[in-house]
């Protein structure tokens, strides 16, 4: 059985991708697959699973020796299980810059492309006739897909393929692209059950900028004040969790998906400096708000030096 798998902290595209996927492979390929999940889903992924009435593939910790698996929405091993280079990689869908680090016993097929989205791109690699037998479960978590990762269009990283599919696909569906879409981010904004080291964990990434070891976090809201009156928690609880996974900071952007802008929060110097080196704006307070900075992928990390 291949399983199928995205990153770490799972949000929507690394919940939903691995379900379509391993539905391609299984019922149109004739590969038995099964989608699984490396951690909880965030809020938002959550309500997609129960929205559309799909299972919440198993969590797992690790990888076999010599495990099939596929690898969607990530290429960065430190995202990954520890064994993952230990497993049969047979394949890898992403839409993130090339991390470099992963091995495979043999050639396997790769696809990295410049799109907003992991589902977008398996839209266009099953092709017209098999996405056509996409069951409206499959349907309904590729639009989230799209919608989640572009939030609503919002998103710099947006092409007109990752659109021209979610309107094609919600006109399918019978939805309208922006009540759904509230639904959506309504529950990705319903953070109160979590406490700071969850935020912090909840939709990050790791990346090494001038040698500092840095898990930047991101969190997408359309109300940003519960979280920046919990700012004072969250900053006192940066030091604990960057220790426990081995960085040197935490880099918190609290995203306001409406007003599209960022807030950084600066607890130290550290953190103030990259801030004026990446963005060209010096912190005097604990926050900074960073106008039109909307995209990790594409805004954030290509601009993080120090």
């Amino acid at each position: 059985m291949i399983k199928v798998f995205g990153h770490k902290a799972p949000d929507t595209d690394s919940t939903g991708s691995p379900i379509i996927w391993a539905w391609y492979l299984s019922e149109i390929k004739g590969e038995p697959a099964q989608p699984v999940l490396l951690g909880e889903p965030n809020t938002e992924a959550a309500f997609v699973l129960e929205r559309w009435g799909l299972a919440r593939p198993e969590i797992i910790a690790d990888v076999a020796e010599g495990a099939p698996v596929v690898i969607v929405d990530t290429n960065n091993p430190a995202e990954l299980p520890a064994g993952i280079n230990g497993a049969d990689i047979r394949a890898i869908i992403d839409h993130h810059k090339l991390a470099g680090g992963l091995e495979t016993s043999g050639p396997i097929e790769i696809t990295i492309r410049p799109l907003a989205c992991t589902a977008t791109i398996m839209h266009d690699l099953m092709g017209a006739d098999a996405a056509a037998r996409m069951p409206e479960p499959i349907r309904g978590a590729m639009l989230s897909c799209i919608l989640s990762d572009t939030l609503e269009f919002r998103s710099p990283t947006t092409t007109p393929q990752d659109r021209a599919l979610a309107e094609a696909l919600a006109e399918g569906l019978g939805l309208s692209i922006p009540d759904y879409a509230a639904e959506m981010f309504a529950a990705k904004s319903d953070v109160s059950r979590f406490s700071e080291a969850e935020l912090l964990r909840m939709d990050s990434k790791e990346y090494t900028v001038a040698g500092k070891r840095l898990r930047v976090s991101v969190l997408e809201t359309t109300a940003p004040g519960p979280l920046l009156a919990r700012k004072d928690a969250l900053m006192a609880a940066m030091p604990g969790v960057a220790a426990e996974d081995g960085a040197d900071q935490v880099l918190l952007f609290i995203v306001d998906i409406l007003r599209e802008e960022a807030t950084l929060l600066v607890p130290d110097d550290l953190v103030r400096a990259i801030a004026e080196a990446s963005f060209g704006a010096y912190a005097t307070g604990d926050t900074l708000v960073l106008p039109g900075i909307m995209s990790r992928k594409k805004q954030i990390i290509p601009a993080l030096k120090l």
